[in-house]
């Protein structure tokens, strides 16, 4: 408390020496002047060194309460143990496992450092519902046996690593591809959100909608849409339920990109909505 009573006291004679240089001009101001007496003087300021030492020890103590480990019966965020990060790991890779063969890798983050959680004997991963661990993602931790039941959100990141279609050398945005163009390798398929394409036979001849490095995976959204219909052409429509198919034809009224929905005028004046799907072919699911 040294250095406080320092500043204090001197701000207290700051406030007594600037009342004797400046009182004059607030003085002015007044219709009555009012007398002053060396008590008074004494008195006030002795009353402003008292205020400000005391919030300067509210302050202090404030701060020492916010910084003790025990604050509120709380605790800082836990760092993870080695058995429940293993069982994090576990659990992110049991979801991202779609399918045999693909190797999983899962990174496990850290949790919030602001975070004061209570003490707890027991905590429990577990997955949202629905939820698909899948490039970033998130696990859930809750605590089952404490003073009090909390529950917080583990940042983790699932690579799943099989092979796909890459390029052999960089290209720019709007090139044509070409067999030549593409080779297989082990990618991280779970990098981005849009699917990687395995198929070389749906990559060939296809335009390029960004530019991209050499070893990058080539992904569905990388490609710009295909045209399988202008707007005025005779298009094929096949309606599909269940247990049963119509086919029939109509005329385009919107260009049939895909990925899009089209709209298609049947002969007798109905309009359509479905799913381009082919050269001048569209599909609806009834």
């Amino acid at each position: 408390m040294g250095r406080w009573e320092g500043i204090l006291d001197s701000a207290a004679g700051n406030i007594s020496a600037n009342k004797a240089r400046f009182g004059g001009h607030f003085d002015a101001a007044r219709p009555h002047r009012p007398a002053y007496s060396a008590a008074m003087e004494v008195s006030r300021t002795r009353r402003i060194r008292l205020a400000l030492r005391a919030l300067a020890a509210a302050l202090w103590i404030a701060c020492g309460l916010w910084l003790l480990p025990g604050r509120a019966q709380a605790e800082a965020a836990p760092a993870l143990g080695d058995e429940l990060a293993r069982q994090v790991q576990q659990l992110a890779s049991g979801a991202g496992q779609g399918t045999a063969g693909p190797r999983v890798e899962v990174e496990v983050g850290q949790l919030d450092p602001r975070l004061r959680l209570a003490p707890c004997a027991t905590i429990e991963p577990y997955l949202p519902a629905g939820a698909r661990p899948w490039g970033r993602s998130r696990v859930g931790l809750r605590c089952t046996s404490g003073p009090s039941r909390w529950n917080v959100w583990l940042p983790i990141t699932v690579k799943v690593f099989g092979p796909a279609l890459v390029l052999r050398t960089p290209l720019p945005a709007g090139s044509v591809l070409a067999a030549a163009d593409l080779v297989r390798a082990e990618v991280d398929l779970a990098e981005e959100a849009s699917n990687p394409l395995l198929d070389a036979d749906l990559a060939i001849g296809r335009t390029l909608a960004q530019a991209l490095r050499a070893g990058q995976g080539l992904r569905q959204a990388h490609l710009r849409p295909r045209q399988w219909f202008a707007a005025g052409e005779t298009v094929r429509v096949l309606a599909r339920g269940a247990g049963f198919s119509v086919a029939g034809e109509g005329q385009a009224l919107t260009p049939g990109l895909e990925g899009q929905p089209a709209r298609v005028r049947t002969e007798t004046g109905r309009i359509l909505t479905g799913q381009p799907n082919g050269e001048r072919r569209m599909e609806m699911l009834l």
